[in-house]
């Protein structure tokens, strides 16, 4: 499975630190030694998930080496959905005119991406469909609660659009190697550890504490299974990206795999935690860093509880 092309959106307003001192009684300088964050994106009021997810998909069109028309599969992965019936999928089919093509909504919160990178697996390995848009597009503002002091400063907004086909299609393609996904529901508080309840108190975030140690232990397992899979060593990597909910879990995780955190890739501190968007968002920003044959390993952790991790070489 090749990516042919990949586009993102990120809102041009910026929530800096100071603002929260009035909102939720915190201090810049408490938010920055906990959480790593600086400022966080904010998307306009008239601007929604679909929006961005379409100006990421434009983003992409001038390096895609096809037609859209020819895509035939289009997933959207992510969980702060502007409307449950008509998803981002269907709105990017019709703006972009994509008769035909299979249309799917997923989501498994903050490892919606991965899950969703794995759903166009499985229909390539079906026969079903050969080439694929996955969709991660979030607009956690629309939900946070800014007073709430345990989570209602993370939170950013951003999309992502990666086009991606069964066969190579141009020597600018790059190859993914494999995927590891797992549920993970059954641990720790699972299901409880964040939630997003629109009519009760949106996202919120009760134990925070769970969350961090779940994170750090299962996204390097994660990584972990998608090496054994692909027979590669951490050595071979060029890089690394980890979901950007804190930039602690980062550091914990650089350090439980013996890495210097200059072998991570992170933008956690310019627009805070964007979601299921963040981590392959960290890779389109950075990716005219890396040269052909470089290897780089994203790693997700999702509220509910899941994780995920693939390879890609450039």
């Amino acid at each position: 499975m090749y990516i042919n092309a990949i586009g993102h959106y990120i809102p041009s307003g910026r929530v800096p630190n100071e603002y929260f001192l009035n909102v939720n009684g915190l201090t810049s300088d408490w938010i920055m030694q906990r959480t790593g964050i600086k400022t966080r994106s904010k998307a306009a009021d008239e601007e929604n998930v679909d929006t961005m997810a379409l100006e990421a998909v434009d983003n992409a069109l001038p390096s895609l080496p096809y037609d859209i028309k020819e895509v035939n599969l289009i997933v959207a992965a992510a969980y702060s959905v502007f409307d449950t019936v008509g998803t981002t999928a269907h709105v990017v089919q019709r703006q972009y005119g994509i008769s035909h093509a299979k249309a799917v909504y997923a989501s498994a919160a903050c490892s919606s991406f991965i899950n969703g990178l794995e759903i166009v697996e499985g229909y390539f390995a079906s026969g079903k469909a050969d080439k694929a848009l996955l969709i991660c597009s979030e607009k956690n503002t629309y939900y946070s609660n800014e007073s709430d002091p345990k989570a209602g400063h993370l939170w950013g907004d951003a999309a992502v659009a990666y086009f991606l086909s069964k066969e190579k299609q141009a020597d600018t393609d790059m190859e993914v190697l494999g995927i590891f996904t797992e549920g993970l529901g059954d641990l720790g508080k699972g299901p409880a550890g964040v939630r997003l309840r629109p009519k009760e108190d949106g996202i919120t975030m009760p134990d925070g504490r769970d969350v961090f140690i779940h994170a750090c232990r299962y996204m390097i397992y994660a990584l972990n299974n998608v090496l054994d899979q692909t027979g590669l060593k951490i050595d071979d990597l060029s890089a690394l990206i980890c979901h950007q909910a804190n930039k602690r879990i980062v550091a914990q995780v650089a350090h439980q795999l013996d890495k210097p955190m200059e072998a991570f890739r992170n933008n956690i501190e310019d627009y805070g935690n964007t979601g299921s968007a963040s981590a392959p968002l960290v890779f389109a920003e950075t990716r005219g860093e890396f040269a052909k044959g470089d290897k780089v390993a994203l790693m997700v952790f999702g509220g509910g509880y899941s994780c995920g991790a693939f390879i890609l070489e450039i």
